[in-house]
């Protein structure tokens, strides 16, 4: 879990602290890798027809490059990227890429370089590339003014295949979903990899091209904003433990000074102000008063990790206070991640649910329109929402409710006619087979509306009757479907009707009316466990605790080894001189 996982030695977060405050992987700050305006036409740029580079007969380096991109791949370029590079060079005539009469391209080469350096910025382990070989290529030509033919076209090699290599981990993300068990069923548009990095790689700016590969949106760039502030938190050593408390501490109530100290250590670390009690006269505060100023403090810190704002000091407050800095940081880069594994454009309207936040967005042309709560899967195997998008064809009005057999046999059936006829249930033939299904009405546990887009896992949105659990912080209660805490405004949205229309439609209108949506509307069912809302960064919870895999394997991305941070201080040198 967690909170059993080491905080860093002393020696990474010396590291850590050069890193981020010596700024040594960027060369600007996150606004100069995020330019969202479109390059100009995509055909400026060109391989140039030479002659010779350098001196040396364009033959000769050609003859070269052939032979290495014939032999085995290079270290630390795996056989996709491998496979990516060479379709390149076909794609571009088996040309130089790289090189121009009198050596490297020098733009292109040092937008190339800064792009690498600048992935630090996206929580991007920076060892998975050949920053050492590929700042050792660039240098030799750099130092030497009779360069060889193999010395040029190794230059050109390393450059192309760490293009790749970054190109493709900001399109699809750096990690395999499938190998960390993140039941995330997005299609990671694999196939699209080499008509991007073709298109690309023709812009004339290659530094706006390279920084439209990476996610874009205003979450993303505000986890990297937190990732850079988080690394600071734990260069400074993070925090230390808050001893468990005897019993649930409650506002106005005593505390061990030992508890309330190390308490408002750990809130200050994280950014939480501890205000005065106003409630109380500055002369009757003791060490051992758990006052409204600090209990304020600590319901912040619930709320923006997820907690059922209590302002107590229970166990589940403790063990969030608890997870180490280290921990946090790599979290923040966990969900770079996964926004790398999405699609870099959802599409002029679309739908977003977030899991962990039990919240869902809607977006017409690039705003939100529409946000409301949901109720999202258990934390059981058989129940949990997976992550997959989709496209949402229809609604239907006043739907029954089709009992899927599973939860018939388990929790419908065993309970009795008596219990099917108090909840307007009916048992039907579907197919050869004893099915029950749910009148419509107002028991209808999918209540007077639900949402249609057709998937494998038989997900969809829906109205329900218990409207009362919108209330509650963490709302993990169906059986994987996601119930809507404001269907109307939703159903408003995506038909296009006035509210009466809708409001008749599902109050009185006829039952199961399925009404096709005028134009189908993307919906993305995600699961991001650090989120930014409203500006702020919220930890939610890992219902299904999928972090677990995936936090260790981005790691050393969030906090990179000195070694790493060594060989890109050396590619940063190169590259500058």
């Amino acid at each position: 879990m967690a909170n059993q996982l080491p905080d860093l030695t002393v020696g990474i977060r010396s590291t850590l602290a050069t890193l981020t405050l010596a700024a040594l992987f960027a060369t600007g700050c996150k606004e100069s890798n995020t330019v969202q305006a479109k390059p100009e036409n995509p055909q400026t740029w060109a391989p140039e027809r030479l002659s010779s580079v350098s001196g040396v007969p364009a033959a000769e380096v050609e003859a070269k490059l052939k032979e290495k991109l014939n032999a085995p791949k290079p270290p630390k370029i795996d056989d996709d990227q491998w496979g990516h590079t060479k379709r390149l060079y076909q794609l571009y005539g088996q040309n130089a890429l790289w090189l121009s009469s009198d050596g490297l391209h020098k733009t292109r080469t040092k937008a190339l370089t800064d792009a690498i350096l600048a992935a630090n910025t996206d929580g991007m382990r920076m060892e998975d590339y050949p920053i050492g070989a590929l700042a050792q290529a660039i240098a030799t030509l750099k130092q030497t003014k009779t360069p060889t033919a193999e010395q040029l076209a190794d230059a050109d090699v390393w450059l192309t295949a760490s293009y790749v290599a970054l190109g493709e981990d900001l399109i699809t993300g750096q990690i395999d979903p499938r190998t960390v068990a993140q039941a995330w069923h997005v299609d990671p548009e694999e196939e699209n990899v080499d008509s991007a990095l073709v298109r690309n790689l023709r812009y004339e700016h290659l530094d706006r091209a390279l920084a439209t590969m990476r996610p874009t949106d205003d979450d993303y760039l505000g986890l990297s904003k937190e990732l850079q502030r988080w690394r600071v938190i734990v260069a400074k050593g993070g925090w230390q433990p808050v001893p468990a408390p005897s019993g649930n501490v409650k506002p106005g109530s005593k505390a061990s000074p030992a508890v309330l100290s190390a308490l408002r250590a750990r809130l200050a670390a994280e950014g939480f102000t501890v205000s005065a009690d106003s409630a109380q006269p500055a002369a009757a505060t003791s060490a051992t008063m758990y006052d409204r100023g600090l209990a304020g403090a600590v319901a912040a810190f619930q709320t923006r990790h997820s907690i059922n704002v209590d302002s107590a000091l229970g166990k589940e407050t403790i063990d969030a206070l608890n997870v180490p800095a280290s921990y946090r940081l790599a979290e923040i880069a966990a969900n770079m991640e996964r926004y790398r594994w999405l699609p870099r454009s959802f599409g002029s309207r679309y739908i977003f649910v977030n899991v962990p936040a039990f919240h869902l967005e809607a977006y017409d042309s690039g705003q939100k329109v529409l946000e409301m709560k949901v109720i999202v899967g258990q934390e059981y195997e058989d129940k949990a929402t997976p992550v997959f998008a989709d496209s949402m064809e229809t609604v239907v009005f006043r739907p029954y409710w089709n009992v899927p057999p599973a939860i018939a046999a388990k929790e419908i059936f065993p309970k009795g006619e008596a219990y099917m006829a108090s909840n307007n249930m009916e048992v039907y033939n579907d197919g050869g087979q004893r099915a029950v299904r749910q009148r419509p009405g107002p028991k209808n546990a999918l209540g007077f509306v639900k949402f249609l887009f057709p998937n494998d896992f038989n997900i969809y949105l829906h109205d329900t009757p218990n409207h009362e659990l919108f209330n509650k912080d963490v709302r993990a209660f169906s059986h994987g479907c996601i119930r809507l805490e404001k269907p109307a405004e939703l159903a408003q949205w995506v038909l296009g009707w006035p509210a009466d229309k809708v409001e008749q439609s599902m109050r009185d209108g006829p039952d199961n009316r399925a009404v096709k949506i005028p134009h189908k509307i993307p919906v993305y069912i995600t699961y991001f466990t650090t989120f930014i809302n409203n500006g702020q960064l919220y930890f939610g919870n890992d219902l299904y605790n999928r972090d677990d895999k995936l936090v260790p394997q981005v790691m050393s991305g969030a906090m990179p080894s000195k070694e790493t941070v060594d060989a890109v201080q050396a590619l940063r040198r190169i590259a500058s001189a």
